[in-house]
């Protein structure tokens, strides 16, 4: 991609209306435009860095023999009064609506009961089972606080995966699979080292769940940690009972600010039974399914990335997600053997099948430099009128803020 074909512009203001670190940073660098409170439109470089997140998940969830699916937002009232979801008192994050042709429907905030409910028309014997199944969908949930940007909003992309057993055992093969699933995942977004499978309530899907924590000061969440065990406790059900029952005691847990990226929760057959989703066992009695949920937060995801890697110039991304590995910013475009020079550059890397992004506006180098640091990808490589005469590249790090001057040849030998 040429910047100059690039819709978006940077800016260099604050916007008033975002407290979030996040959300400021991803708006001023182009990547979302706020739509209101809590709903974000996803710009071409954010769909980009969606897009890569969404593609680790996949990876991970197709190594677990799920099927991919795409499920309807619009959802049955008649369903979800079935398992006594319907009622605001019981869920308080509905968005419903009248039909014009009479009755009520809800806008997903979940899936558990439109999956099971479809899983009638293909399970009935206990040789259908297990089956899992995972989408990437926009959920909507009325949300009463919507102030930290991607990390909660009222409009947002979750993946979403159900599972579906004939036994308890059955189940908790995949449940432990999935654990493991998510935390290469999470390994692959370069959060792995701070992310912990973590003890919690279940709120309004089951009395207790697992969650994925990050460590991130801008996380909405207090988990008390043990790092050298690895255990992690949300606060909810912080006390000494569950303390006893992990192996450790509340004076070797260290509070910690963190955001939930993940979680995963086991329904038993309780689900399923009041949806109805029966198979015929082994013995041929009619039985209720074995039912478990698991979902990560994709663009929930982006924002924790920004929040925990942005510097005081910009975004830093990990190069697993980030739109571009390079970001090409020619200098002195007023010279046309140095506007040659960088093109070919850029046709040269993306041979390579190195993504690049090449800045060949006409602007001053400050404001390219600026512009580059607020993007935020991983390496910068500058060609200018000086690095000709040197017969050099400045390649530049962001991450670590690291400079090199490399030749042609070391540098298509760094980025093949």
């Amino acid at each position: 991609m040429k910047q100059s074909n690039l819709f978006t512009k940077t800016q260099k203001e604050i916007p008033s209306d975002e407290e979030a670190k996040n959300a400021q940073l991803l708006i001023r660098a182009g990547y979302i435009h706020k739509e209101m409170a809590g709903v974000y439109q996803l710009l071409p470089l954010g769909l980009m860095v969606v897009q890569n997140i969404k593609q680790i998940v996949r990876e991970e969830m197709k190594d677990l023999g799920t099927n991919e699916i795409s499920a309807t937002t619009l959802q049955s009232k008649e369903l979800w009064e079935r398992t006594d979801r319907w009622d605001d008192k019981n869920v308080d994050v509905w968005f419903k609506s009248d039909l014009q042709a009479g009755g009520e429907v809800g806008l997903a905030w979940s899936h558990e009961e439109p999956m099971a409910n479809m899983m009638k028309n293909h399970v009935s014997s206990y040789k259908h089972l297990p089956v899992a199944i995972y989408q990437f969908q926009n959920k909507l949930r009325n949300e009463v606080r919507a102030k930290s940007g991607m990390m909660r909003g009222r409009e947002f992309i979750m993946k979403d995966a159900y599972s579906f057993a004939a036994t308890e055992e059955q189940h908790e093969d995949f449940y432990d699979k999935c654990k493991i699933a998510y935390t290469k995942a999470f390994d692959r977004m370069g959060v792995g080292d701070d992310t912990y499978i973590t003890f919690a309530a279940g709120g309004a899907f089951t009395e207790f769940s697992h969650e994925f924590q990050t460590v991130c000061e801008a996380g909405e969440d207090i988990c008390y940690i043990n790092k050298e065990k690895g255990i992690a406790i949300n606060e909810e059900v912080f006390n000494d009972k569950t303390c006893e029952d992990l192996g450790v005691t509340k004076e070797e847990m260290v509070e910690t600010k963190t955001a939930e990226v993940g979680n995963i929760f086991n329904f038993g057959r309780q689900k399923a039974e009041e949806v109805g989703l029966f198979f015929k066992d082994e013995n041929g009695e009619r039985t209720p399914v074995w039912m478990g949920s698991y979902g990560i937060g994709i663009t929930r995801m982006m924002g924790v990335l920004v929040e925990k890697f942005a510097d005081e110039k910009g975004i830093v991304w990990p190069e697993s997600v980030a739109p571009y590995q390079v970001h090409l910013v020619g200098l002195n475009t007023d010279d046309s053997e140095i506007v040659d020079w960088a093109d070919g550059l850029y046709t040269t890397l993306k041979s390579k099948g190195v993504s690049v992004l090449y800045d060949d506006r006409d602007a001053r180098p400050g404001d390219k430099f600026a512009d580059s640091d607020l993007i935020g990808l991983p390496y910068r490589i500058v060609v200018s009128k000086k690095a000709k005469e040197n017969g050099t590249f400045e390649v530049v790090t962001r991450q670590t803020g690291e400079v090199r001057q490399l030749t042609e040849t070391e540098l298509l030998a760094d980025f093949s």
